[in-house]
């Protein structure tokens, strides 16, 4: 019997489908296919259209979850509709009958991302008291919230909040410990670390065959991915480094000093720090290194709020003035501090800050960027470590949406490596395990899967083919990220 259904699936998207049952068995097969969607998909409601949300539209219906957008502003709502497969709803998300429009009672997670916290609190306890099983996810950038928001997450019907500001200033002030390093992604409680290194013509890496790389580092490491012409590479033992390369290494933490000391890469501790901007992020990571007793230095073009910092970070230097003014960066003398951090509200002037400090001769240089999207034209720059506040905030929302879909099993963490292009996640194994006790050079994984390291309790070990893992360890995969994996299982042929 051939079945044509039409919206065979609770999408409330128009979609044609044609499915070929047995006879007699069209109406349980249409009843198993919507059981089916309802396991595998979810519906999502995104409240704010900005960078974020549309970084997060773009993920989700990429693993066709069913996407709700609102915003109160109809041509951005339409730029969505265009380019992703989402219902758009005009209108303020803090309004009851605006998210019934939008289905808040059919859905199973809300993220409200507007660019007011008050907004998103509001719209995630008014969402949570119209459908009391709903997830909701609110970004809160204000620190006067932060405490507030987690001692009232009942009351306010919050199941997770985000701050990307703070979150950016926590991945800066890590890249300032070891300043050899263009990113660090930290797994299995802190014990084993991704990190993300350049390969210059001067460098002992530069013309290497992989294989040969231990002779070099000084320890072992696992080259997992390595971009090249903007392309991600998943390497094999054969493969050579090449100037402009930028390689991905797991390694324990405890070799990393290890690993930059025999690049001939000084870690000397960063003492003296000038952050251009004195935004959310430059605050939140001023506050952290006053604690550690490093001298910060702030400018900052807006008078107010040079005296709202000044009031808020006793400890650190406030300096009134336009970070692209040349001669005020060298009467501060940029040249002599141990790193400079661009983190102003506008990537280019943060671009071309840090160009000119790296042509100054600044030791370590970070460029936040609210768009890091263009990595071809970024890479040909002089910009250091680049740090994208919507690219943490959204893994961290992606780990929780997989988390949700797949409670035994899911996701510890997820982590975008390669400008994107893969995805390193770590699991927990349980009893629903397979292969436990088996060698990994016995076990048949998918294409563009690699288990890279199995921490055992607090004995991590970077994955070779006789590594086993048992219940209770931690295992770190990377995959290219076509491919969702919702569960350790997944990783499997």
């Amino acid at each position: 019997t051939r079945v044509e259904c039409i919206n065979a699936f609770p999408t409330n998207r128009p979609a044609k489908f044609q499915f070929v049952f047995p006879a007699g068995e069209g109406l349980q097969a249409q009843k198993n296919l919507v059981f089916l969607h309802s396991e595998e998909f979810m519906k999502i409601i995104i409240a704010g259209d900005g960078k974020v949300g549309a970084t997060l539209t773009r993920q989700f219906t990429a693993e066709d979850h069913d996407v709700t957008v609102i915003d109160s502003n109809a041509s951005i709502l339409d730029s969505s509709v265009e380019r992703y497969d989402v219902i758009s709803v005009q209108g303020n998300c803090a309004s009851m009958s605006v998210l019934n429009q939008a289905g808040v009672k059919e859905a199973d997670l809300l993220i409200a991302v507007t660019n007011h916290d008050e907004i998103n609190l509001l719209c995630c306890t008014t969402a949570h008291s119209m459908n009391p099983k709903l997830h909701t996810i609110a970004r809160i950038r204000n620190p006067e919230y932060n405490e507030q928001a987690y001692r009232m997450r009942d009351v306010f019907g919050l199941s997770l909040v985000i701050n990307p500001e703070n979150q950016a200033a926590i991945e800066i002030h890590r890249l300032l410990k070891y300043p050899g390093f263009l990113r660090r992604d930290t797994f299995a409680k802190g014990r084993t670390e991704i990190v993300e290194l350049r390969v210059d013509a001067l460098s002992k890496l530069c013309n290497v065959k992989l294989t040969d790389l231990k002779s070099i580092v000084k320890c072992k490491v696992l080259v997992c991915a390595v971009l090249r012409n903007g392309s991600a590479i998943a390497p094999g033992g054969d493969f050579i480094l090449r100037e402009g390369d930028r390689l991905f290494v797991t390694a324990l933490s405890e070799n990393l000093t290890t690993l930059l000391s025999s690049l001939g890469i000084l870690t000397r501790p960063v003492r003296r720090v000038l952050i251009c901007g004195g935004g959310m992020v430059g605050y939140y990571l001023a506050a952290r290194l006053e604690k550690e007793g490093v001298s910060v230095k702030i400018v900052e073009a807006d008078r107010q709020r040079c005296q709202q910092l000044s009031a808020l970070l006793p400890k650190t230097d406030i300096i009134h003035g336009d970070v692209s003014d040349q001669d005020l960066l060298l009467s501060e003398g940029m040249a002599q501090y141990d790193a400079l951090v661009t983190c102003t509200g506008q990537d280019e002037l943060n671009m071309i800050v840090s160009i000119y400090a790296s042509n100054c001769g600044v030791p370590q240089v970070i460029t936040r960027l609210s768009n890091a999207d263009n990595r071809g034209l970024i890479d040909s720059l002089s910009l250091g470590s680049i740090i994208c506040p919507k690219d943490l905030c959204s893994s961290n929302i992606a780990r929780y949406v997989r988390a949700m879909k797949n409670q035994t099993g899911a996701a510890l963490s997820v982590h975008a490596i390669a400008d994107g292009q893969a995805e390193a996640m770590e699991f927990r194994v349980d009893e629903h395990t397979h292969h436990c006790g088996e060698p990994l050079k016995q076990i048949k994984l998918k294409p563009n899967v690699l288990l890279v390291s199995v921490a055992h309790g607090a004995a991590p070990e970077i994955a070779n083919g006789d590594t086993m893992f048992q219940q209770g360890d931690i295992v770190l995969v990377v995959t290219n990220g076509r491919e969702v994996l919702y569960q350790l299982n997944d990783i499997f042929a």
